[in-house]
């Protein structure tokens, strides 16, 4: 399995590690709950330098990202980043990025880690324009703070003023222990935060100064596992659960990030022809009525009959709830319908709620 440059660092602190995609991970150091609580409260610490960061440079930076992507840079400011999904021309989800804008010629593409080397490949196979594409996945080391506390503890580490960082915005050349970094206030847990991009060498000493800065704050580490109920609670969608090459962003209820009035884009003509005959299925969110947990795979029923499959389920740490998130089909999407989650063979009730379950919490200046 591939290491990050915090392996050993996790190690010493006990922490149960996993292979995830191919990579040694914490899944968690105190447990699960108490690690997401302690985010959802304090603030936490996430190894997440397996993401993938795919830089594009050239004259035609800007054409070209924006052929790849949904959402539209055409009017994006420098330092500011944007969501989007990346698609194959039949509307299916290649993965969802983020685009960081240095400048009209200069984008760094940050991927999931399952889907580093797929992406590359991707861009390179529909390369076009006076654009250069490297892969800098291995360069860069990335560490997330997240949670109430997370602009308090960076503070007393980094050479800007954290309260002048607008949400989803960027500092391309920032100092935290002396040593450079971009630094970006976006999150994935529903709460405030900040990602650290550094050299890679540089990780364990920023990772252990952070812990430090952080103990008076409740700072904790945190694993894989905090990370997927966070995101769960907030209804982020997870790429190989909510997004695949076989869901578009218009199932997934990410509409808001498909801007089909802007110019030729992958995928255009599938996603307006699905647009405008309505979609037959997307994503809704469950909520156990009977006891059981609606695990990833489990089928959706309603009057006996399949409707759907749960992407992901679990139980809300914060909600005190057994709750999932299912692709269905639309005409049972409703909130407040009433179907089920099939559960060791046996039919057991839940009802569609609104998504998210956790209202989030960014800061957005």
């Amino acid at each position: 399995m591939k290491r990050t440059p915090l392996y050993d660092r996790h190690c010493e602190l006990g922490a149960k590690i996993v292979d995830f995609h191919g990579w040694a991970l914490p899944l968690q150091y105190s447990g699960i709950i108490e690690e997401h609580r302690k985010v959802r409260n304090a603030a936490g610490l996430f190894d997440v330098s397996h993401m993938g960061e795919i830089a594009v440079e050239g004259p035609d930076a800007t054409e070209f990202v924006q052929r790849i992507i949904t959402n539209d840079i055409s009017r994006t400011k420098d330092f500011r980043i944007v969501y989007s999904p990346m698609c194959n021309p039949d509307g299916g989800v290649v993965d969802d990025i983020l685009v960081y804008k240095f400048s009209s010629d200069f984008y760094l593409l940050v991927v999931n880690a399952s889907n580093t080397d797929k992406d590359y490949q991707w861009i390179m196979e529909n390369f076009r324009g006076r654009v250069e594409v490297k892969n800098l996945s291995e360069e860069y080391a990335q560490i997330a703070v997240q949670g109430p506390e997370a602009g308090k503890i960076l503070q007393k580490l980094v050479n800007i003023r954290l309260e002048e960082l607008k949400f989803y915005n960027f500092v391309p050349e920032a100092e935290i222990c002396g040593r450079k970094a971009i630094i970006s206030r976006t999150g994935y847990t529903g709460e405030d935060g900040f990602e650290i991009y550094v050299k890679s060498e540089f990780a364990p000493v920023i990772w252990d100064s952070l812990l430090d800065a952080g103990k008076d704050c409740g700072l904790v580490p945190a694993g894989l596992g905090a990370r997927d109920t966070l995101r769960f609670e907030a209804a982020l969608p997870l790429y190989g659960q909510e997004l695949s090459e076989e869901i578009t962003p218009l199932e997934a209820g990410l509409g808001r990030f498909v801007k089909l009035d802007k110019d030729d884009f992958i995928g255009k003509a599938a996603l307006l022809k699905q647009k405008s005959t309505g979609v037959k299925r997307r994503i809704a969110g469950l909520e156990m009525v009977d006891r059981g947990i609606p695990r990833t795979g489990y089928d959706v029923t309603a009057d006996g009959v399949k409707i759907g499959y749960v992407t992901s389920g679990n139980f809300s740490p914060t909600l005190g709830k057994n709750l999932g998130m299912a692709l269905v089909d639309s005409a049972y999407s409703e909130v407040g319908q009433e179907v089920s989650v099939v559960i060791r063979n046996k039919e057991l009730k839940a009802r569609i709620v609104v998504l998210p379950f956790y209202s989030k919490r960014y800061v957005k200046g």
